[in-house]
């Protein structure tokens, strides 16, 4: 049986776990060690870890707080943010982590998806699409560098090309909807999902528990992700699996 999954992302700055409305405006929510094990206790399926100024401060991820992390946690995690170069996955990998996320330098770089993927494995790889509606409302650009650069690029397009580099995940975030609590980008969601043959992780906008069920029945999301609801005890975890469960979403419990 393929069970949905539920995961809690720690968005990563200065060490410390913040959350923030369309990337910016960012509060802090704590320590991430500390968050880890809570969130592991709670019954989350998976977490991802985003050093969110990795790239734009030209560093590489912080190996030492994932090496914490991992040694706290016995659920899959995935980490991503200044992630360049093959060794940038394996100094992750190594570490503990089990899949590695990369955006910008995939986008600058995508034969190292291909690389990484043959190396690693395309169950260890995640692309991060970070996407914004265009003005015309017809189709989304891929943004890169913490959504403060415009590549320009189709958000769809990009998707199934990354998927025939070797990909094994998206992590597809909507932009407009990051920390606004309107509910996920379910157009942006199911265009991605029905044009990518990958698992898709729907990211961005939950702000109700109907928010998680709209996101897999409607998105057709293979993954729900959120911060801030779970951050600040708004939902707990097993209430969105229970809540899951009852209208015949398959989820572990």
């Amino acid at each position: 049986m393929s069970f949905k999954r539920i995961i809690a992302c720690l968005d990563l700055h200065n060490g410390r776990v913040v959350k923030g409305v369309n990337f910016v405006e960012l509060t802090d929510a704590g320590n991430p060690v500390e968050i880890a094990a809570a969130y592991d206790k709670a019954g989350v399926d998976e977490l991802v870890f985003l050093d969110i100024s990795a790239t734009t401060e030209g560093r590489a991820t912080r190996l030492e707080l994932i090496k914490q992390i991992a040694e706290v946690v016995s659920i899959p995690f995935t980490v991503g943010g200044g992630i360049r170069t093959i060794k940038d996955f394996e100094d992750v990998l190594q570490l503990g982590a089990t899949k590695v996320s990369v955006n910008s330098a995939a986008i600058t770089n995508p034969s190292l998806l291909s690389e990484a993927a043959n190396k690693f494995g395309s169950e260890r790889i995640v692309l991060a699409i970070d996407a914004k509606k265009n003005e015309n409302g017809s189709s989304w650009t891929v943004l890169r560098a913490g959504g403060k650069v415009d590549t320009g690029m189709d958000a769809i397009e990009w998707a199934v090309k990354a998927s025939k580099l070797g990909v094994g995940e998206i992590l597809l975030t909507s932009m407009d909807k990051d920390g606004t609590k309107d509910g996920y980008d379910l157009e942006l969601t199911k265009a991605i999902a029905e044009s990518a043959p990958v698992p898709v992780v729907a990211s961005g906008g939950a702000g109700k528990i109907e928010d998680f069920y709209d996101a897999i029945s409607i998105g057709k999301a293979d993954a729900v992700l959120a911060a801030s609801l779970f951050h600040f005890k708004e939902l707990e975890i097993m209430e969105v699996k229970h809540y899951l469960s009852e209208r015949g979403i398959s989820v572990k419990i």
